[in-house]
């Protein structure tokens, strides 16, 4: 008899991911996709020097100091810059229903593949306790049998509001670990119903197509980042993780009213499935992907564009960017108002819409000012946009 049909679920996915990670290192090496599980690829770099502990905080978990002499554990390079023999996937778990499922299936899948897989747990420290919660996550992925582990410990700032500012802290703890390890990807626990939350949070903004586009399957520097299970309910590895007998932790601020995900949670999506009937988190997980497609292929044009409707000094013609449909118009001024400094998660449609006036609804306006100290203005029939 074989898994449980939600444990099947979760490491069908992982599987899937890792092959294209396999995939994707082979290019990059310029070898051919591998055949044997066990057949050694090329490393994909040297691991970086170890960070000072004050950037992230100390791994909570060290291992036994080693001597020189000392054997190391197959795998392991010997020093900071001895390329690892072989790819290394790291899982961001923090102890919940979804990233410990995933945990479980890539600890499952990554032995066969001849892929390392490691793990790492970032603490906020925005609760009572994180710290012995982060060392249960250590002790449950040791049990799991994944190495390395990492527990690190992140400050968290207030900019963009308390459940940005987290992100923010996370992803820069994820990164500097991935690069620590020289790790060829990180995978995430996001499922279906985090990714129609997604959807709705970006249809509130009003930010546009690349809002409703949600999270990416593969996203970050070079492909860093992946999310398996993205077309697998919440259901499925909470499922997968109790006929596994594998511990949970159900965060508090997860069902917090304060956070506006929370809400959305647990009352704005029952109340859209009440009125409308079941099948709305798939219809905006399946909005999300089209959503995508349709930025992407968008994106490409405007990027092919933007040479047409820069003069020979590379200042944006206004007569020129008039004639392109707005959408393709508003993403070359999106870009050239981030290239010149402004924050892309603080530049909303709302500031490019002003400035997208200067072009179309010229009437003598002043300046726009703009996220970053960044100011947009209409000179000579031109788009001037660059720091005030």
């Amino acid at each position: 008899m074989g898994p449980h049909p939600a444990v099947a679920a979760i490491r069908l996915a992982v599987r899937r991911v890792l092959h294209d990670v396999l995939t994707d290192v082979a290019t990059r090496r310029e070898l051919p996709p591998p055949h044997a599980p066990h057949t050694p690829l090329a490393p994909l770099a040297p691991l970086p020097p170890a960070q000072a502990p004050h950037t992230l905080g100390a791994p909570r978990t060290p291992g036994i100091p080693r001597t020189p002499d000392a054997p190391r554990p197959q795998g392991t390079p010997d020093s900071a810059h001895e390329p690892s023999p072989t790819p290394l996937v790291l899982v961001a778990c923090s102890g919940g229903a979804d990233s410990m499922a995933l945990a479980s299936a890539l600890a499952f899948e990554a032995p066969k593949l001849g892929i390392r897989a490691g793990a790492v747990t970032v603490d906020h420290g925005l609760q009572p306790g994180s710290e012995l919660r982060a060392a249960e996550v250590v002790a449950r992925m040791t049990a799991l049998g994944l190495d390395p582990i990492e527990s690190l410990v992140v400050h968290v700032g207030r900019d963009g509001g308390p459940e940005a500012a987290a992100r923010d802290a996370r992803y820069a703890a994820l990164d500097a670990a991935a690069d620590r390890h020289g790790a060829a990807a990180v995978l995430l626990g996001h499922t279906r119903d985090d990714q129609a939350e997604t959807v709705l949070l970006g249809l509130a903004r009003g930010s546009g197509i690349r809002s409703l586009s949600g999270m990416a399957a593969v996203s970050g520097a070079g492909g860093r980042y992946r999310r398996p299970f993205l077309h697998l309910d919440r259901q499925t590895a909470r499922k997968a993780c109790m006929v596994q007998s594998l511990p949970v932790w159900d965060d508090p601020h997860n069902a917090d009213p304060a956070y506006t995900r929370s809400r959305l949670r647990h009352e704005g999506l029952p109340a859209l499935e009440k009125a409308l009937g079941k099948g709305v988190v798939e219809a905006l997980a399946r909005t999300a992907q089209l959503s995508r497609d349709d930025a992407d292929a968008l994106d490409a044009w405007a990027a092919q564009a933007e040479a047409s409707v820069r003069d020979a000094k590379g200042l944006l013609e206004c007569a020129k960017l008039f004639a392109l449909p707005p959408a393709v118009r508003r993403r070359i001024v999106r870009r050239a108002a981030i290239e010149a400094g402004a924050p892309a998660g603080a530049l909303f449609a709302r500031h490019i819409e002003e400035v997208d006036r200067l072009i179309t609804g010229w009437r003598g306006q002043g300046a726009i000012n703009l996220p970053g100290k960044v100011v947009a203005q209409r000179q000579g029939g031109r788009l001037v946009i660059r720091q005030g």
